[in-house]
């Protein structure tokens, strides 16, 4: 019997990524990447099947044999990269949220700030041909988390919905909860708690684990990292 509507309620995370991980089928400026972070083995199987099943437009859908680092286990789902690739991601999601009985947010190319998933994002930031697509990548693009802490010395980096965790070798990971993203001007300009100078101890840690960013605390949780003309805004978790 197939999956019916609320089964893999609490199984799948609501929220997924678009073009994070590399397709295994082609080139990335054909092929679109979606995927979908599963609490247990056997739910990720059942989701695949019923993707697999339920959508022609899917060209191939699979797991990942084991759990990854984040405690999760990762479902991966390609289709062709062309103008039809929104509709279809946005028809996807929808039966797979009938499923969890929950909502869903995107997170596109690893970037910070997770979006509602409709047809209008989708299309506004999906890139639809590989021009747009090399584009797109090609750029420096501070919003993509791997980028914003490239000169970093940390071991792992990755983010599930709002929650941003980093681990060094030799030393306890690093959570944060991400609070908002954007050019520093901008940033600077919202924070409305007033630079804490009193809270060194916290600001010489996290430049001696994270590296030479501009990192400045606010107030008494909020703390900000700026890189190349944009700021990130977390708290410790």
């Amino acid at each position: 019997m197939g999956l019916r509507q609320n089964d893999l309620i609490d199984l799948v995370v609501p929220m997924f990524e678009v073009d994070s991980y590399k397709s295994k089928m082609g080139s990335d400026q054909d092929i679109c990447v979606v995927s979908f972070n599963v609490v247990e083995k056997a739910a990720a199987d059942d989701l695949v099947k019923f993707i697999e099943g339920g959508y022609s437009f899917v060209l191939d859908a699979d797991a990942t044999s084991g759990e990854q680092s984040d405690g999760y286990y990762r479902v991966f789902v390609e289709m062709e990269r062309d103008q039809k690739v929104p509709d279809q991601i946005m028809e996807l999601v929808d039966g797979v949220s009938r499923l969890t009985g929950k909502p869903f947010t995107y997170r596109y190319y690893k970037g910070f700030k997770p979006e509602a998933a409709t047809l209008e994002s989708l299309t506004a930031t999906v890139p639809v041909d590989k021009e747009a697509y090399d584009e797109l990548v090609n750029e420096s693009n501070m919003n993509n988390f791997k980028n914003f802490f490239s000169n970093s010395f940390v071991e792992e980096i990755f983010m599930t919905e709002n929650d941003l965790v980093i681990k060094k070798i030799y030393a306890d990971p690093l959570g944060f909860e991400v609070k908002d993203f954007g050019k520093t001007k901008d940033i600077v300009e919202s924070i409305e708690d007033k630079i804490n100078i009193n809270d060194f101890a916290e600001t010489m840690y996290l430049t001696k684990y994270l590296g030479n960013y501009n990192i400045t605390k606010f107030g008494t949780k909020t703390i900000t990292l700026e890189n190349r003309g944009y700021t990130l805004v977390v708290e410790r978790i």
